[in-house]
């Protein structure tokens, strides 16, 4: 297609200096239709514009998210992992807990499975010249399930709890160092603006589904959501009990299309087999979220379909760097030219992931820079960098990790392949709840481990991944790393608007850290998701949330 260059200029002229920067990237072919839509919607654009600068530019027409609508009326059945704690918007943290807040709470805007951002409770936002103050526009006519319209002093109340040290909330992960409580400011029933502490050019994903602890909730909420499931979505409760299950019903005074489904019903399971045996024996219709390693007796099954998604979800492995040899940088990387990316992507996750390179850069975002060449298995350097650190000798070491998906068999091969370089890695192995303890430094196997396997789920963007574990105050930073440099990187790439500085600044935070090597990042896996045949309209996201509202069975 041919560009129209008149129906451009027409467009630009009522365009930020930001958006028209983007535009040109576009035009010119620096920046590809796809980082295009995405980052467009992230500065707040919306899809039928982006669509329409598409056209414009000679790329053809945007393709359609809108699935075929089924037959009304279903029960839709879930298997899935049993939430380990109270269901709390506040303080939960775990996938079973943050999937029963989805079912019936719902965000600003939802971060779908190609990382564009959507408009949810939120029509429309901007950011000012700065990135310092993002603009939010409410839609209108949303009723909460306990009645009563949402407004914006129920966002401004919601964040504020989020925000809010005393809460102990674990969005303070996302928050810190981004928005305080009361920088969540009214400035009319329906528009909300968000004074940050400094620029942030990601920010729309901080309120989106991407933070899952940010569904909004009337202004009076004041504790035991077990009691209410209190929201705006398109179910609402009708049933939970406590490490059984829970079962929702349609909300017909949904503020968008009613959904299709009369009910949804979800089994509680404490591990991954169960939920799979449910599905093979017909008991349910589909299982939230499978690994590639549990779920392999699936994936080739004619008899399921298997929804996959590309995702940013990963599983870190730190290194303490202020004791004992690993506080030699040397001898982190010695580790990580041992790890044979290639293998752990199609052996261990049976192609369903994409390797890592040490860095929270996944392939997925559109600020990685693909030009930081990629970390290859290296014996031989390896053992140099053992011998010139003083470590030649080799040393023993505890790695201490959860049973979780295919965390044990991952540590396993790490064990085997350190042996090369005579390192001795005795293997800890503890339930999740003992392994993260009370996820605080002092009083966490996670936190507080020489090295630890955690798993990391998906992030529309890589923000939380580089301040939470790596920034020197980090809330997540298990590796104990204090880099200045590092510090000062990561600022700058949360400061960045645009998507060449973003770029720039991704691409020095990536050398940075195959140098001195806190983290281990193997691999990114995919989000994988089983139904049975005839289920259809499943809309899962990489987060592992699941929404329903279109699914129907044939």
């Amino acid at each position: 297609m041919k560009k129209n260059y008149r129906l451009l200029d027409l467009i630009r002229r009522n365009r930020t200096p930001l958006e028209n920067h983007l535009i040109d990237g576009l035009v010119d072919g620096r920046v590809s239709r796809r980082d295009f839509i995405r980052h467009g919607s992230l500065l707040g654009l919306s899809l039928p514009l982006l669509g329409g600068i598409t056209t414009a530019a000679g790329l053809g027409v945007m393709t359609s998210h809108v699935r075929a609508q089924g037959a009304p009326g279903a029960t839709i059945r879930v298997a899935m992992t049993v939430p380990t704690a109270a269901i709390d918007p506040v303080t939960i943290a775990d996938g079973g807990g943050f999937l029963m807040l989805q079912q019936v709470g719902e965000y600003l805007c939802l971060d779908g499975p190609d990382l564009v951002l959507r408009p949810m409770l939120a029509e429309s936002w901007k950011p000012n010249d700065t990135g310092t103050i993002w603009t939010f526009k409410l839609r209108k006519g949303v009723k909460f399930h306990s009645g009563g319209e949402m407004k914006a002093d129920d966002v401004v109340a919601s964040i504020d709890r989020l925000a809010d040290p005393a809460n102990s909330s674990n969005a303070l992960s996302v928050f810190t160092g981004i928005l305080q409580k009361g920088a969540t400011k009214k400035l009319d029933d329906y528009t909300v603006e968000f004074h940050l502490d400094g620029p942030n050019g990601n920010f729309p994903y901080m309120l989106s589904s991407d933070n899952y602890n940010a569904i909004i909730l009337p202004e009076s909420y004041s504790g035991n959501y077990e009691n209410s499931f209190d929201g705006t979505g398109p179910f609402r409760l009708e049933r939970y009990t406590a490490k059984i299950g829970a079962s929702f019903v349609r909300n017909e005074n949904y503020w968008g299309e009613k959904a299709l489904p009369d009910r949804t019903e979800f089994t509680f399971f404490t591990d991954e087999q169960s939920q799979i045996l449910s599905l093979q024996g017909g008991q349910v219709d589909l299982v939230n979220v499978v690994s590639a390693l549990g779920g392999i007796g699936l994936l080739n099954d004619p008899s399921f379909n298997i929804i996959s998604l590309k995702s940013s979800a990963h599983q870190q492995l730190h290194m303490r760097c202020d004791e004992g040899p690993l506080k030699d940088a040397r001898v982190r990387r010695a580790i990580a030219l041992c790890l044979d990316r290639d293998k752990l992507v199609a052996g261990l996750m049976k192609g369903r992931a994409l390797a890592g390179n040490d860095s929270p850069f996944a392939p997925a975002y559109p600020s990685t820079d693909a030009s930081v060449p990629q970390r290859k298995r290296d014996i031989a350097q390896a053992k140099q960098l053992m011998e010139a650190a003083g470590a030649d000798k080799g040393f023993k070491v505890t790695l201490t990790t959860e049973r979780y998906i295919e965390i044990p068999e991952y540590a396993q091969l790490i064990q085997n392949w350190v042996k090369e370089i005579g390192i001795e890695l005795e293997l800890n192995i503890l339930d999740q709840g003992s392994y993260y303890g009370d996820a605080v430094f002092g009083k966490s196997n996670w936190l507080d481990s020489v090295m630890g396997i955690t798993d990391y789920s998906h992030r529309g963007v890589p923000n939380v991944f580089v301040a939470a574990p790596l920034k020197s105050d980090g809330t997540w930073n298990a590796a104990h790393f204090k880099n200045p440099s590092y510090d000062a990187l990561a600022t700058s790439y949360v400061a960045a608007l645009d998507l060449d500085a973003q770029k720039a600044a991704a691409g020095k935070i990536q050398n940075l850290l195959l140098e001195e090597t806190p983290v281990i990042f193997g691999y990114f896996y995919d989000t994988l998701v089983p139904t049975a045949k005839g289920v259809m309209g499943v809309q899962p996201t990489p987060m592992a949330q699941l929404y329903l509202d279109k699914a129907s069975k044939s």
